[in-house]
């Protein structure tokens, strides 16, 4: 049975999860298709952009976003002004898992429209059909398992955030408490161990299923390819 404590680290860490996975995945459909489909000036500076939450030390985007986004930062005042309050807030938390997870959200998506047959498109565009209706009813649902994948790894990089979003939001039971802040704040405390062990093996339990996940679906797209040859 987990303490109250416990499930309200479980609890929050979902919400974040589920909100940064949400979030990012309208702007990581949007820029993987753009990588995918075009080639233009400054496209290296781009990626490398998008793969720099991969290399940084979590805390340098803690800190960074607390100097962007904090009550005195240069968007954290404007922000202010408007009632909305990032810094020490489960907000925060929402906002630093969404940078650590979107290279983990975009490649995937990109990998999937890269691999569709782009005359699909040609032909539907040749038959009249708009560019945005081309987009939502053929590449949007063939890249649908690029969509999923990314999804869960978005999800999982999420719940397991830990260095960014201490450093951006602090460690405040029933705010930004997640499940690696808590068990983090666990193993400091006296007989917390067996606390904290419950909790890890909730992760473990996350991280495998979303494994698990991964495999399923890319077994299952590989059928399908596999299938749609051997019918041609």
């Amino acid at each position: 049975m987990l303490s109250p404590e416990e499930w309200s680290a479980l609890y929050l860490s979902a919400k974040v999860a589920v909100c940064a996975t949400v979030f990012c995945l309208p702007f990581a459909i949007g820029l993987a298709w753009v990588l995918a489909r075009y080639e233009f000036h400054l496209k290296f500076l781009v990626e490398a952009l998008l793969q720099m939450p991969m290399v940084l030390p979590p805390v340098v985007l803690g800190y960074l976003l607390l100097v962007l986004f904090g009550s005195n930062g240069w968007i954290g005042k404007l922000l202010n002004e408007w009632g909305i309050q990032l810094a020490f807030n489960w907000k925060g938390a929402v906002l630093a898992s969404m940078i650590v997870s979107f290279p983990l959200i975009v490649q995937p998506i990109r990998l999937s429209f890269q691999m569709i047959n782009q005359q699909l498109e040609q032909v539907a565009g040749s038959l009249g059909a708009h560019p945005l209706r081309v987009f939502a009813s053929i590449s949007l649902p063939l890249a649908l398992p690029g969509i999923l994948i990314g999804s869960i790894l978005g999800f999982s990089r999420s719940l397991g955030e830990f260095g960014a979003t201490i450093t951006f939001v602090g460690n405040i039971p029933d705010e930004t408490r997640t499940i690696p802040i808590a068990i983090y704040s666990l193993i400091q405390q006296p007989n917390g161990e067996e606390s904290a062990m419950r909790l890890v093996i909730l992760s473990l339990l996350a991280a495998f299923g979303a494994l698990i996940a991964n495999y399923y679906i890319l077994q299952r797209y590989q059928r399908k390819l596999g299938a749609g040859h051997a019918s041609v």
